[in-house]
């Protein structure tokens, strides 16, 4: 079969079949009395599975090695494609992203838009410093394009420097919620990783509206103590009373238990509200008894920023306490509070 009817059947141009021979991939078998090149069937077979491995995305070469190499497996061979393969799709997803964010930007003309490039790259810095000078320029620059929430919230979730973290959750609130931070920031409350879970709830505490406290509460049950507790500080400082049994579970655990403390304060702003935190202070003091001192003590401190009776009797009773640590912390408190009590009556 000659060249032009090989082309014409196989789809390989005259031109490709020629570069073949000159780079020894496929050689016809014969040649017409006139010259002319004759492939044979065999090299018709050979030229359909060059066409199938470029298919994959061989390069000329590898395909010349995986036809005559005995020794070179289909293993080897599929495994190099699939890395190959995995690698350019990392690369054009990470430049689609890239351009995304440029476009979310709104850039008016190329300085902006070479503006947020480099605030996208100084916030993928390996420098802490870098990162934050990004963030608070994002934030606080009127002239400038500010950095898409997009690329906020996924440098925040990735952000282990409480300094950078802190800009960058400064800089999503300046963004406001209007551009779905908190939506992005919820997806990294699914994330396998603990860390990034509390790192999303810290980010979504500092964003005003129903949204973001509907999935701070989500946290709520997540199965990571630290997670856990995050979220009820940040329901704490919003109000929602019924985060107080999580509060004192951390207190009773020392985990951040001073500002367990401070949100069980904040929460008892009337009287029920703060007598029924008193009582689940109580309870779990009455239920504790041979539990760990220290415990006992953390429980009977955060007595002293709940007002009402309820506190206060306990805070009696708990002056005569067996544990002598306890009755002298309660006795404190509650001169303390007798003190404060008497400088309100002051005329």
């Amino acid at each position: 079969m000659l060249i032009g009817e090989v082309a014409r059947r196989s789809g390989v141009s005259a031109r490709m079949l020629r570069h073949y021979e000159s780079i020894g991939l496929v050689r016809p078998s014969g040649r017409t009395g006139s010259g002319y090149r004759e492939y044979a069937p065999g090299d018709i077979r050979r030229i359909f599975h060059i066409e199938s491995l470029r298919s994959l995305g061989l390069s000329l070469r590898e395909i010349g090695r995986a036809l005559d190499d005995p020794d070179f497996t289909p293993a080897e061979l599929v495994g190099d494609i699939i890395r190959q393969t995995r690698d350019r799709i990392a690369a054009e997803t990470e430049l689609l992203t890239r351009l995304r964010r440029i476009d979310a930007a709104d850039p008016a003309d190329w300085e902006d838009v070479l503006q947020v490039v480099a605030l996208l790259q100084a916030l993928r810095s390996p420098s802490a410093d870098a990162r934050q000078r990004a963030a608070l320029s994002s934030a606080s620059s009127a002239d400038g394009v500010p950095v898409p929430v997009e690329a906020l919230v996924e440098a925040l979730l990735s952000e282990t420097d409480t300094n950078v973290a802190g800009a960058l959750r400064w800089a999503l609130a300046r963004a406001g919620d209007g551009d779905g931070g908190p939506a992005l920031l919820a997806e990294g409350l699914r994330s396998p990783v603990a860390a990034v879970r509390k790192r999303a709830v810290q980010s979504l505490a500092v964003l005003p509206g129903d949204e973001a406290t509907a999935h701070v509460r989500d946290a709520l049950t997540d199965p990571d103590a630290a997670v856990r507790g995050c979220a009820a500080l940040a329901l704490g400082t919003r109000g929602a009373a019924d985060v107080a049994p999580t509060l004192i579970d951390m207190i009773v655990e020392g985990r951040n238990d001073t500002d367990a403390a401070d949100a069980l304060s904040e929460l008892a702003t009337d009287t029920a509200t703060a007598d029924r935190i008193a009582a689940g202070l109580v309870d779990r003091l009455a239920h504790g008894m041979h539990a760990e001192a220290p415990a006992r003590g953390r429980l009977t401190q955060a007595l002293a920023g709940i007002p009402g009776a309820t506190a206060a009797r306990a805070l009696v009773e708990l002056s005569d306490d067996e544990d002598r640590a306890v009755a002298l912390t309660a006795a404190y408190l509650l001169h303390r509070r007798d003190a404060q009590v008497r400088d309100t009556q002051l005329p």
